[in-house]
Protein backbone atom coordinates (compact mmCIF):
# COMPACT_ATOMS: atom_id res chain seq x y z
CA UNK A 1 0.00 0.00 0.00
CA UNK A 2 3.02 2.46 0.70
CA UNK A 3 5.92 3.29 -1.32
CA UNK A 4 9.70 2.34 0.56
CA UNK A 5 10.08 6.29 0.63
CA UNK A 6 7.32 6.64 2.92
CA UNK A 7 7.65 3.73 4.87
CA UNK A 8 11.30 5.34 5.72
CA UNK A 9 9.95 8.64 6.35
CA UNK A 10 7.37 7.23 8.80
CA UNK A 11 9.88 4.66 10.93
CA UNK A 12 12.43 7.92 11.06
CA UNK A 13 11.48 11.34 9.84
CA UNK A 14 14.31 13.90 9.66
CA UNK A 15 12.66 16.76 10.67
CA UNK A 16 10.22 15.07 13.85
CA UNK A 17 10.33 17.65 16.63
CA UNK A 18 10.01 21.25 18.54
CA UNK A 19 11.85 24.12 17.73
CA UNK A 20 11.66 25.47 21.42
CA UNK A 21 12.81 29.02 20.30
CA UNK A 22 10.32 28.49 16.79
CA UNK A 23 10.18 32.56 15.21
CA UNK A 24 6.76 30.32 13.99
CA UNK A 25 4.64 28.06 14.49
CA UNK A 26 1.67 27.12 12.16
CA UNK A 27 -0.87 24.54 13.40
CA UNK A 28 -3.52 22.53 10.66
CA UNK A 29 -5.71 19.55 11.62
CA UNK A 30 -8.74 17.57 9.73
CA UNK A 31 -10.82 16.49 12.46
CA UNK A 32 -12.70 13.68 10.12
CA UNK A 33 -9.25 11.61 9.78
CA UNK A 34 -7.38 12.76 13.47
CA UNK A 35 -4.64 14.18 11.73
CA UNK A 36 -3.01 17.24 13.25
CA UNK A 37 0.22 18.82 12.07
CA UNK A 38 2.39 21.93 14.15
CA UNK A 39 5.13 23.41 12.13
CA UNK A 40 8.07 25.19 13.77
CA UNK A 41 10.27 27.64 12.05
CA UNK A 42 13.57 29.23 12.31
CA UNK A 43 13.90 32.08 10.07
CA UNK A 44 17.36 33.97 9.13
CA UNK A 45 16.82 36.63 6.59
CA UNK A 46 14.45 35.93 4.69
CA UNK A 47 14.84 31.95 4.16
CA UNK A 48 13.88 29.22 6.05
CA UNK A 49 16.90 28.56 8.18
CA UNK A 50 14.98 25.55 10.33
CA UNK A 51 11.95 23.68 9.92
CA UNK A 52 10.71 20.99 12.58
CA UNK A 53 7.23 19.25 12.60
CA UNK A 54 5.23 17.51 15.09
CA UNK A 55 2.38 15.32 13.75
CA UNK A 56 -0.55 12.97 15.27
CA UNK A 57 -1.59 11.23 12.37
CA UNK A 58 -1.24 8.28 10.02
CA UNK A 59 1.70 7.23 8.04
CA UNK A 60 0.91 9.34 5.14
CA UNK A 61 0.72 12.15 7.49
CA UNK A 62 3.86 11.91 8.90
CA UNK A 63 5.97 11.04 6.09
CA UNK A 64 3.99 13.97 4.00
CA UNK A 65 4.65 16.25 6.50
CA UNK A 66 8.39 14.71 7.05
CA UNK A 67 9.37 15.63 3.14
CA UNK A 68 7.82 18.95 3.15
CA UNK A 69 10.33 20.16 5.87
CA UNK A 70 13.17 18.93 3.94
CA UNK A 71 11.57 20.76 0.68
CA UNK A 72 11.21 24.13 2.13
CA UNK A 73 14.31 24.33 4.41
CA UNK A 74 16.87 26.64 2.61
CA UNK A 75 14.13 28.27 0.77
CA UNK A 76 12.96 31.90 1.21
CA UNK A 77 9.35 32.33 2.51
CA UNK A 78 8.07 33.34 -0.63
CA UNK A 79 8.98 30.19 -2.37
CA UNK A 80 7.64 27.96 0.85
CA UNK A 81 4.55 29.86 0.86
CA UNK A 82 3.77 28.79 -2.64
CA UNK A 83 4.24 24.79 -2.24
CA UNK A 84 1.94 22.81 -3.40
CA UNK A 85 0.62 19.60 -2.06
CA UNK A 86 1.98 18.13 -5.73
CA UNK A 87 5.51 18.63 -4.61
CA UNK A 88 5.12 16.67 -1.75
CA UNK A 89 3.27 13.79 -2.85
CA UNK A 90 5.66 13.92 -6.14
CA UNK A 91 8.41 13.67 -3.53
CA UNK A 92 6.78 10.68 -1.62
CA UNK A 93 6.47 8.48 -4.93
CA UNK A 94 3.18 6.24 -4.55
CA UNK A 95 0.62 8.16 -2.30
CA UNK A 96 -2.17 5.83 -2.11
CA UNK A 97 -5.08 8.49 -3.50
CA UNK A 98 -7.14 8.15 -0.44
CA UNK A 99 -3.98 9.97 1.38
CA UNK A 100 -3.45 13.01 -0.36
CA UNK A 101 -4.97 14.72 2.01
CA UNK A 102 -2.52 14.65 4.33
CA UNK A 103 -0.56 16.67 2.44
CA UNK A 104 -2.61 19.52 2.10
CA UNK A 105 -2.82 19.98 5.23
CA UNK A 106 1.07 20.15 5.58
CA UNK A 107 1.08 22.96 3.70
CA UNK A 108 -1.84 24.83 5.06
CA UNK A 109 0.43 24.31 8.76
CA UNK A 110 3.49 25.58 6.49
CA UNK A 111 1.08 28.58 5.14
CA UNK A 112 0.18 29.42 8.85
CA UNK A 113 3.63 29.13 10.14
CA UNK A 114 4.90 32.22 7.47
CA UNK A 115 1.90 33.52 8.36
CA UNK A 116 2.84 34.00 12.05
CA UNK A 117 5.88 35.16 11.30
CA UNK A 118 5.31 38.07 8.82
CA UNK A 119 2.63 39.13 11.82
CA UNK A 120 5.18 38.84 13.97
CA UNK A 121 7.58 40.73 11.99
Amino acid sequence: MYSDEILERFKNPKFSGKIKDADAVGEEGNFKCGDIMKIYLKVKGDKIKDVKFETYGCVAAIASTDIMCELVKGKTLKEAYKMSNREIVDGLGDVPSVKVHCSILGTRALRKAIEDYRQKK
